[in-house]
């Protein structure tokens, strides 16, 4: 029996759980998403170490000159985020629009669980930190979709959090169809992608595969939260339904979890024995 260290909850260091709670988001209105992920957050077990929710779960998203002026201040969605991780008592990695300027970014943030609150682990030799020595880290999302791309500026920088998954790429919805992510953070051997998403419900099939390949091509585990629900922020409820289809995939590409569209939760253990087990089969991780 392996000798199991535990983290300053208690949890076993060596199985971590996450839980990705489905959510539907009120397009720019920023007070009810919080308030609604908050109440997600405290409803969630004890044994879990990491929340995950969608793209734009804590504003919504328009396209128009009113995603300006739900966009967030990073100090702003700091706050709110924090609020969530202490009704969860866990790490939480949620999306939002960032104001920065005049500028507005699809922003991806990860907050540690309170009590994790100024570890600044190592990642590792040959593996990037990008998170601040508090932990605190936002990605933003660098290939846009469509009309996304009218109203927000593309981000320019990969980001890889310590997570109690250990090293975590940040991806977000459309970035997972390009390969090049993948393979950037494959090099650098992280342990699981997490991607946020609000997937278009007619094409859930290619939300379900593309998490799969991500997760056998880069040998990790990969956790993806899709929004659910329709569209608000003055669209037609019929322009835009969205897939839900949360689910975690294994290191070899299979579905440990999934969902429906259904506003519940997904809960899983991301073991290190399966994906140490995984990388040690196939050979190619961390090679060059």
């Amino acid at each position: 029996m392996s000798d199991r260290s535990a983290d300053p909850s208690g949890r076993p260091a060596d199985e971590p759980t996450v839980a990705v709670p489905q959510v539907a988001v009120d397009d720019l209105r920023v007070d009810a998403n919080v308030d609604r992920l908050r109440r997600r957050a405290a409803d969630l077990s004890s044994k879990v170490d990491l929340a995950v929710f969608p793209e734009y779960a804590l504003t919504g998203f328009a396209a128009n000159e009113r995603l300006q002026e739900a966009a967030l201040s990073r100090d702003t969605a700091r706050t709110r985020l924090e609020s969530i991780a202490e009704a969860a008592d866990a790490a939480v990695i949620a999306g939002y629009a960032e104001r920065d300027g005049g500028a507005v970014y699809n922003a991806t943030a990860y907050v540690p669980a309170p009590e994790r609150s100024g570890d600044d682990s190592d990642p590792g030799p040959g593996r990037t930190a990008t998170a601040n020595c508090d932990g605190f880290s936002v990605y933003r999302k660098r290939h846009l979709w469509d009309e996304e791309s009218e109203w927000v500026e593309p981000g320019t920088d990969r980001v890889i959090v310590e997570t109690p998954g250990g090293p975590t790429g940040l991806l977000t919805c459309y970035d997972l169809n390009f390969v090049a992510e993948s393979a950037w953070f494959a090099e650098r051997a992280v342990d699981a992608l997490v991607v946020v998403g609000a997937w278009p419900a007619d094409h859930a099939a290619n939300w379900r595969l593309l998490c799969r390949a991500r997760a056998l091509d880069g040998v990790r585990w990969v956790v993806g939260a899709g929004r659910t629900g329709t569209s608000g922020g003055g669209r037609a409820v019929d322009e835009s339904t969205y897939a839900g289809n949360s689910l975690v995939a294994r290191p070899d590409g299979s579905v440990a979890a999934e969902l429906g569209r259904e506003p519940t939760t997904l809960t899983a253990t991301l073991d290190r024995e399966t994906l140490s087990a995984q990388r040690d089969l196939v050979g190619a991780v961390g090679e060059s």
